[in-house]
């Protein structure tokens, strides 16, 4: 079910998306170089208490349905009106908007569904502070576990480093999920390629139309977020350190990796459109020449046969023993040459 905004005011927090009733999560890491600390709260009063401490904080928030959960968190953090109104909107293309104290990401997880066959995406909004980061999902499971882990076992700088490392170890990981997606989608591509060449069919041109309008959603997800990464790696925001930018600059090339795959991607599946109608073509083709050759075939037999069908009382070979196999004879011999003769020229 999709609600309606036509008519609000701006800064309305109203969730635009499908009827969901499952519960909200809402986790909280809280660590330094020397501590941890890792659990489930039931409410923003306990995420505060932890703020108060001199440590990196990282509040994740899975469901966007429950727009009072989303009004609660920004209040308590001081978020602007137009942002919490993004949130709740999983429309949302992905963007940077810098609100002076805090720095707003939007952008896309996708996620290969095996069952369904397709890709699966999810908006992802990151809300970063001075030492604290808030994401929102829209559903269970993600792709921040192995940036969990690496928290929690202190793995690499992530527990040496501030707010600005965190967002930028959580962007990694999203830009790095699209590579196993699209694998996934280039040997996707491969079947639909090989079941065009050998048996093209309207289920495989359905197959391939759906290919196209999943690479056109993937452009659209993936397109702007070349803009967010780049407005980071400007170094226009104070919450960003310059030891994070050199890493950004990795995520960035990613990026633009990933963009030069979809494009390609895009090609190929352009390109199978093509191929479909030129498979159909000749296949429609080698039916012909197969039919055709019969009746070139039939031809002088039917001219043979055709005279001696004649109901002419004075033909010769009438009263002739041999009459009946000898024009056996001859129409196979007719036959034999001119298939001969068609294989000399290499027709068939």
């Amino acid at each position: 079910m999709v609600i309606k905004k036509a008519g609000l005011p701006p800064g309305e927090v109203v969730y635009i998306g499908k009827e969901k009733t499952e519960k909200v999560n809402i986790e909280v890491i809280d660590y330094t170089e020397s501590r941890f600390q890792e659990k489930s709260v039931k409410n923003i009063d306990e995420c505060l208490k932890l703020m108060k401490k001199p440590s990196v904080t990282w509040i994740n928030i899975t469901g966007i349905h429950e727009t009072e959960i989303i009004k609660e968190i920004g209040n308590a953090f001081g978020l602007h009106p137009l942002m919490m109104e993004d949130i709740a909107n999983p429309n949302q293309r992905p963007k940077v908007d810098d609100y002076e104290k805090q720095l707003f990401i939007v952008l896309k997880m996708l996620n290969y569904n095996k069952e369904r066959d397709a890709v699966d995406s999810e908006q992802v909004s990151l809300v970063f502070g001075q030492n604290y980061v808030i994401s929102f999902q829209e559903r269970e499971g993600d792709a921040f576990d192995p940036v969990r882990e690496r928290i929690r076992k202190g793995i690499g700088k992530i527990r040496k480093s501030g707010a600005d490392y965190l967002v930028y170890s959580l962007l990694d990981i999203i830009i790095d999920n699209y590579f196993m997606v699209l694998e996934k989608l280039g040997e996707k591509i491969g079947r639909v390629e090989e079941r065009i060449i050998k048996s093209p069919a309207k289920e495989t041109l359905r197959a391939v139309h759906k290919l196209k309008r999943e690479l056109i959603y993937l452009r659209k997800s993936v397109w702007p977020l070349r803009e967010v990464i780049s407005a980071l790696v400007r170094g226009e925001f104070a919450f960003i350190k310059k030891a994070t930018i050199v890493y950004l600059r990795d995520v960035y090339d990613h990026t633009i990796q990933v963009i030069d795959t979809i494009e390609t991607f895009r090609d190929m599946a352009s390109v199978m459109t093509d191929v479909y109608l030129s498979s159909i073509s000749n296949r429609m083709n080698e039916v012909m020449k197969v039919l055709t050759i019969i009746a070139t075939i039939f031809i002088p037999l039917t001219f043979v046969t055709g005279i001696y069908g004649m109901n002419f009382r004075f033909m010769p070979e009438i009263e002739w023993e041999l009459g009946y196999f000898s024009v056996w004879l001859v129409i196979i011999l007719i036959a034999v040459t001119m298939l001969g003769y068609f294989r000399k020229k290499k027709w068939i």
